[in-house]
């Protein structure tokens, strides 16, 4: 496995739910982390809570196109590399045939697809300096498969980070970058509150989600994992 002290790790949407988790997990392993969020006050009561040393907060909004370069180049300028890329943040809306908006779908065909692809194309020189860059995309099991016709929208839209991920593998690879769509089920987040009557104390929590992620950035070069799904219920094959 590879050791985490030095390694520095970028995770998008770190303000909250699997984020947040996230965070909390790869600091206490000891890696450096940066941080974004729309608004980086979100992030206080985060890093109020860890070492000051081996943490930055970042503005990011996944819709401006700038944020990632800007982003990235604040990440290097305080820590001097970086190894890792967690794309985390993402967006939920009910779109199927029959309901939701084209402006919904395409919010989060920008958010879950679009974003990630700009975060990976600004660290694509340091990961691939580092030799054994890592890029975690935080997917969805529906973007392995659709189950429910309200999320049609969204399982297009992770299904699409699922690709991104198998193109990333295919691509970095030679350079040592190791990419991986890590799609649990049911969070039990903000993000699912009312989405669905599944039991929340069933569903996967966060940090199981976050130790996951933790393990998929660890692995060397030779144990690869191209995608992972946790369930918290029974799935078709996928």
């Amino acid at each position: 496995m590879i050791d985490p002290a030095g390694r520095v790790v970028m995770i998008s949407g770190a303000n909250r739910g699997i984020g947040a988790a996230i965070a909390r997990r790869l600091h206490a392993l000891g890696y450096s982390l940066s941080l974004g969020a729309r608004d980086p006050a979100s992030l206080a009561p985060l890093t109020a809570s860890i070492e000051a040393a081996r943490v930055m907060v970042h503005e990011y909004e996944a819709l401006d196109e700038t944020h990632p370069a800007r982003w990235v180049a604040a990440t290097v300028a305080r820590f001097g590399r970086l190894d890792a890329l967690v794309n985390n943040a993402g967006l939920l809306h009910p779109v199927s045939i029959e309901t939701g908006s084209e402006a919904e779908l395409d919010l989060m065909w920008d958010v879950n697809a679009r974003a990630p692809f700009r975060m990976i194309r600004a660290a694509w020189p340091h990961l691939r300096q580092a030799g054994n860059g890592r890029i975690v995309n935080i997917a969805s099991i529906t973007g392995l498969r659709v189950k429910s016709a309200e999320a049609t929208g969204y399982a297009m839209s992770k299904f699409a980070t699922v690709a991104l991920t198998h193109g990333v593998r295919q691509e970095g690879w030679p350079y040592g970058i190791r990419a991986a769509a890590l799609c649990p089920g049911f969070v039990a987040t903000d993000m699912t509150d009312g989405w669905t009557d599944f039991p929340r104390d069933a569903m996967v929590d966060a940090e199981a989600v976050a130790e996951t992620a933790a393990l998929l950035i660890a692995l060397p070069n030779n144990a690869s994992v191209a995608a992972i799904a946790l369930n918290c219920q029974p799935e078709a094959a996928w």
